[in-house]
């Protein structure tokens, strides 16, 4: 990745290519849910915290794996990713994401 992005660049890279992965039952990426709540960009390394839409999301090893790999991917460095603690909740989706599901 080039050293001429700066952090809030590379951030915007990560939280794109996020949108490639999509939770399989609601079929939206983490990035439309909210799901990604932090990115902490460094030099040689990524950090990426994220929260689930339920805490027993069956599918929670997937889509993190699934996450850490595409930011990876995404600018060519070491990432690393971390389970937040803070509860999902539909109003962290993008704008109008919801509306399908009758939420918003």
């Amino acid at each position: 990745m080039s050293e001429q992005l700066s952090r809030e660049q590379r951030a915007e890279i990560v939280r794109d290519a996020l949108r490639q992965v999509i939770d399989p039952e609601i079929g939206l990426s983490v990035t439309e849910l909210g799901l990604l709540r932090e990115v902490q960009i460094e030099d040689d390394h990524t950090h990426l915290v994220m929260i689930l839409t339920t805490p027993f999301c069956p599918y929670a090893p997937q889509l993190l794996e699934a996450s850490r790999q595409k930011a990876q991917e995404a600018l060519g460095v070491p990432t690393t990713i971390e389970v937040g603690m803070e509860l999902w909740d539909p109003s962290m989706a993008e704008d109008g994401v919801l509306s399908d599901w009758g939420l918003f």
